[in-house]
């Protein structure tokens, strides 16, 4: 794939195809936006191909609840939303508007993409015209002191949060042919064949990676195998527990396959359509449920079916199954019952729990005070995987190219831009793990 040239549209505004989220739940409707020119640190993108996450279907039928809070507070959005596939985009928010709530329409919603830069706004010197990158949602603005450690991956200069506007400006760069005000979505927006993203949200790469590959890495896979590789360290010959085999649950696992955990456990729910094999989702929770040949294909060793643990804790199951405990547990879902069971079967001494799911708003867990004291464990939140952008996809993305990351097995279909909704129900419907969508195919 090489980069490209443009000039004759650039610094003005572009007209272009856009899928738009009018109203919750409701298709994805396929018209003509209109793109403005990159501000000050932002560039244009013409996106290649994009493709489908559980976290664009969550937002898409997202509504918001407000309630009331003391005079010295703003008010805050509480989202009722599928606990089970958010990941990591739920928080409460305060905002003075109802513009500022995550769950606001019409919207360009899309996050995981690859694109082409097509036009650079001012003060833009880290990509050129015609440079191949990738768009993420968490933004490395490479000067803030989280950026500069080793220890972060959460940038202070902008903060993260699932807000309508480009990064660092409250306004947007999308408006339809009426004029209407068109929001932007994690910061990236990539259901369009143009969009306009700050440059603390682009990752330039090598333009010879298929792209249909490399845009993988702008978040589900990433996360998953960032958890494993950088946030837990998996060691060779560990024993790693799964808790969820969704997306990220078996990108977790092919971080813990390439960092050579020789036992690998997936934990997960076991409906009848699991047993029939192929692969099941209750569309209530929008939850994956595969086949446990699926998971092998991932690199997963062994597998606990929650529902037949009888009286059993999950936990006692796999502290049964390894003798001591789990090197390393992952929750991959979003619940605090299973965060704490991820933490129970967590080895004493030197194990490690990752969150990665996210419960709703609100919720706790609970571990007894001599488990914490006594156990030596270690539990840790991972936003991205623990990645940061700019200096670990590209490593990633190098070693897709010498086949020790194996990317290709994530994608399982593919459409065109127009048949995007289709990817929506390919999602809905339990039948993809990741869906590419070509712009011009």
């Amino acid at each position: 794939m090489d980069g490209e040239k443009f000039s004759v549209e650039a610094g003005k505004p572009i007209l272009c195809k856009a899928a738009v989220a009018r109203k919750p739940g409701e298709p994805l409707v396929i018209e003509e936006i209109i793109v403005a020119p990159p501000s000050h640190h932002e560039v244009r993108v013409r996106i290649i191909c994009t493709t489908l996450c559980h976290s664009d279907v969550t937002f898409w039928k997202m509504k918001v609840y407000i309630f009331s809070l003391s005079i010295s507070e703003s008010l805050s959005a509480c989202i009722t939303a599928s606990t089970l596939t958010v990941r990591f985009f739920l928080s409460v928010i305060a905002c003075n508007s109802l513009k500022d709530y995550p769950a606001v329409f019409p919207r360009i919603l899309g996050h995981e993409a690859i694109g082409v830069v097509e036009s650079v706004g001012e003060d833009v010197d880290e990509v050129v015209e015609g440079d191949v990158v990738i768009p993420v949602f968490l933004p490395d603005c490479g000067d803030c002191a989280d950026c500069k450690s080793k220890k972060s991956n959460l940038c202070s200069k902008f903060p993260f949060k699932p807000s309508p506007w480009i990064t660092g400006d409250k306004t947007s760069r999308f408006t339809d042919v009426k004029g209407e005000v068109l929001y932007h979505f994690l910061n990236v927006s990539s259901f369009t064949e143009y969009t306009v993203l700050n440059t603390a949200n682009i990752v330039k790469i090598d333009p010879s990676i298929p792209p249909s590959k490399a845009c993988l890495l702008s978040c589900g896979v990433s996360t998953g195998v960032g958890a494993a590789w950088k946030t837990a360290n998996v060691e060779a010959g560990s024993t790693v527990a799964i808790f969820g085999l969704g997306s990220i649950g078996l990108a977790v696992a092919e971080g813990a396959r390439i960092c050579g955990a020789t036992k690998i456990i997936g934990v997960d729910v076991n409906q009848e359509k699991y047993e029939l094999g192929g692969v099941y989702c209750n569309d209530l929770c929008l939850m994956l449920y595969f086949h446990f040949q699926t998971g092998k294909n991932f690199g997963i060793t062994d597998f606990v079916n929650v529902g037949e643990c009888g009286d059993k804790p999950v936990s006692q199951v796999i502290n049964e199954m390894t003798g001591d405990g789990a090197d390393f547990c992952f929750e991959c879902v979003g619940l605090a019952s299973l965060m704490e069971q991820a933490y129970a079967c967590c080895r004493k001494g030197w194990g490690k729990t990752i969150i990665l799911g996210v419960e709703k708003p609100g919720s706790q867990v609970t571990f007894p005070c001599s488990d914490v004291l006594v156990g030596g464990k270690t539990l840790i939140g991972a936003l991205f995987g623990g990645l940061k952008a700019k200096s670990d996809i590209p490593i990633l993305l190098k070693r897709y190219m010498d086949k020790e990351l194996e990317l290709d097995k994530f994608v399982t279909h593919e459409v065109s831009f127009e048949d995007i909704n289709k990817a929506f129900d390919l999602l809905l419907e339990g039948k993809s793990i990741r869906c590419v969508i070509w712009m011009d195919k």
